[in-house]
């Protein structure tokens, strides 16, 4: 039974409808992932079924009772009070208890009526075991443990909420939702504003957590581990899949290549059968199987299949980039600080050719800084970043979109960081990143975010070097772009470091991990899967701190799942796609088998009616009775063949 659920939604702005007769059901303990192209209305979507966002048509039924959760990925008015507070408050229920236990003790004190005072007091008596089984169920500690695994201090928790960044602010009101614990969680990608140790902890706490949840988010690890459904935004429209992200991919993949056979073999087909009624129309022995045919091919036209409109994706490749020196960045006495806070000091690293670091750490560590200092954009305070025999840089940061000229076109932009790339190559550049036709033309001002994200981009790939530094590439990117992303680095050559909160980006990419904590930076030697599994050791001490437990081993073993699972799920649909092919084969090959009986018969039956009609024939009375005798044997299987014929015709249409 559904707890939460959208019908027959419509929605448009201006000439664009982003929703038409889509349908979505939320059952208890769902895991639902909503996937698709930026600006196919994931967060629309969300805000709808939060009730942030009234659809031009179509409703949203809430079962009685239910507590809706909503993470949007912009927070507005904090609030007062300290970020503990601002946690508690959210305990469901606790506001009304204590309004109630007010409202009774004010009623006691001015009741004279005895038998109405003990009434009051067995209802205050209730209320306060009410309210303390509420203060057990939500205590000061979980809210503590909660704001600790997403990244804040002892020393924040009485911080005012209104000091906080935008990021922190963020995080605040996760904590807040998470505390709360409601029965529908709908998260509007809620790694946006997290570093990769909350994001590991974020995804622990979620797999322990049993009410539904629905969420966006553009990391690819992070949806195949917490989603067994999928919403996908397609160009056709709103579809529902079962499974993960990875599953989904492969669903939707069978699905277009069983529609392209079914096409192709319609296309087939319809031929056949407008070959057979204009052969066979004006003839009298095939008047019947014409006829037949005939209305086969009008219902055919009715349920031609229509191919959806395919998505693009950014597709990137990476030229092979020149070779650098064995040595290609090394830092001596690295300090730096902002003002009388440092960050950092005496930091010394060595990076090799081929190399892949990721930098990690909590937000305000140092990452982005460490990846400035090592691009030369800042001087060191102390210290020295020397580069080796042959380095190109190329660094792409997250303020570099606020630094493209607002007044180029795409095309100019792009062309602009490689004058030597011809027109058609710098056109095609722009369109591996989905500007294609006149989109090249718009100018920079009326981007999107993510839009002048993969400007930057395609700038970085006009003419990349070999030493890539990378921050937070895949902001502002959908989830299937920044997939396309991480395969592209797979195949690039030179030496690469890059911040980003992205599991699976930082996961497949990184052979080595710079932790950058508490003033040092500490190598790790090994991808982001070893680094993890320390940090769940980590993890699981401080959650004692705070009256809980975890599980290190969490992490490894449903990343095992999810491939067991990817792998099972393909070889069940291949399984399904084969033995549908199997039985429309043999469905087919009875038709025609059928067929040629019927033509055989049609033929004998034309001989003998011939024959019967020959005065000659009944000459010979013994000849005359068996061929009478025949002809009804053939006429009666000659009925038995049509209606064997048009059963396997109705099966084999079944089957498609």
């Amino acid at each position: 039974m559904p707890i939460l659920a959208a019908d027959d939604l419509f929605l448009a702005y201006g000439k664009k409808t982003i929703f038409e007769g889509a349908s979505v059901a939320i059952e208890p303990r769902d895991r639902m992932g909503i996937v698709g192209l930026n600006g196919t209305g994931k967060s629309t979507l969300l805000k709808i079924l939060a009730g942030q966002l009234a659809p031009d048509g179509g409703r949203v039924n809430k079962a009685k009772g239910i507590r809706v959760g909503y993470l949007a990925q912009e927070h507005g008015d904090p609030g007062e009070g300290t970020l503990l507070d601002s946690v508690l408050k959210e305990a469901p229920g606790k506001d009304a208890l204590e309004a109630k236990i007010a409202e009774i003790e004010e009623a006691l004190a001015q009741s004279h009526d005895t038998e109405e005072q003990l009434v009051l007091a067995d209802e205050l008596a209730e209320s306060h075991h009410q309210l303390a089984a509420l203060a057990h169920e939500f205590a000061p500690h979980r809210a503590q443990r909660i704001l600790v695994g997403l990244g804040f201090n002892d020393a924040d928790f009485n911080r005012p909420v209104r000091a906080l960044s935008g990021g922190w602010r963020m995080r605040a009101a996760l904590a807040a939702l998470l505390f709360g614990q409601p029965d529908v969680l709908l998260l509007d990608e809620p790694t946006n504003h997290l570093d990769v140790p909350s994001v590991h902890w974020l995804s622990s706490f979620l797999d322990a957590t049993r009410h539904a949840l629905v969420l966006t988010c553009h990391d690819k690890e992070f949806l195949n581990r917490h989603v067994t459904r999928v919403a996908s935004l397609e160009l056709e429209g709103l579809r529902l899949f079962r499974g993960n992200y990875d599953q989904y991919l492969v669903q939707r993949e069978l699905d277009l290549e069983y529609l392209e056979n079914r096409a192709k073999k319609d296309e087939q087909r319809r031929k056949e059968l407008e070959s057979f009624v204009e052969r066979f129309r004006a003839k009298a022995t095939k008047a019947r199987q014409a006829q037949s045919k005939a209305k086969q091919l009008e219902k055919m036209q009715e349920s031609l299949v229509e191919l959806p409109e395919l998505r693009r994706a950014i597709a990137i490749k990476f030229a092979p980039v020149e070779r650098s020196g064995e040595v290609v960045v090394k830092t001596t006495g690295l300090g730096h600080g902002y003002g009388e806070r440092p960050l950092f000091s005496g930091i010394d690293l060595s990076l090799k050719r081929g190399q892949r670091v990721a930098i990690v750490g909590v937000n305000g560590a140092g990452k982005t800084t460490l990846l400035k200092l090592i691009a030369q954009e800042l001087t060191p305070r102390q210290g020295t970043v020397e580069y080796g025999r042959n380095v190109a840089l190329s660094y792409f940061a997250q303020h570099h979109t606020e630094a493209l000229a607002l007044h180029h076109s795409v095309l100019e932009e792009v062309w602009q960081a490689n004058p030597d790339l011809s027109q058609s190559a710098a056109r095609g550049l722009c369109g591996a990143f989905l500007f294609s036709g006149d989109d090249v033309e718009k100018t920079i001002s009326v981007l999107s975010g993510g839009e002048k994200a993969r400007v930057a981009l395609a700038k970085l790939l006009a003419k990349p070097g070999n030493l890539l530094l990378l921050d937070e590439p895949t902001n502002h990117l959908d989830t299937e772009s920044a997939d396309k992303l991480t395969e592209s680095l797979l195949g690039y050559d030179g030496t690469l470091i890059f911040v980003s909160h992205n599991l699976d980006f930082a996961r497949r990419l990184s052979d080595t991990v710079w932790d950058v904590k508490n003033g040092t930076v500490t190598t790790y030697p090994g991808s982001l899967a070893d680094y993890l599994t320390k940090l769940s050791e980590d993890e699981a001490a401080a959650d004692a701190r705070y009256g809980g437990t975890a599980d290190p081993t969490r992490l490894a073993s449903g990343v095992n799942a999810d491939k067991v699972a990817r792998i099972e799920a393909r070889e069940a649909a291949q399984k399904a796609q084969s033995d549908l092919k199997k039985k429309k084969k043999s469905a087919e090959k009875r038709a025609q088998e059928l067929e040629a009986e019927i033509q055989r018969l049609e033929s004998e039956q034309s001989t003998l009616e011939s024959a019967l009609a020959d005065p000659a024939t009944h000459q010979d009375h013994q000849a005359s009775r068996e061929k009478g005798a025949r002809y009804e044997v053939v006429k009666k299987r000659l009925n038995e063949a049509m209606e064997e014929w048009a059963a396997a015709e109705q099966e084999r249409e079944s089957l498609s």
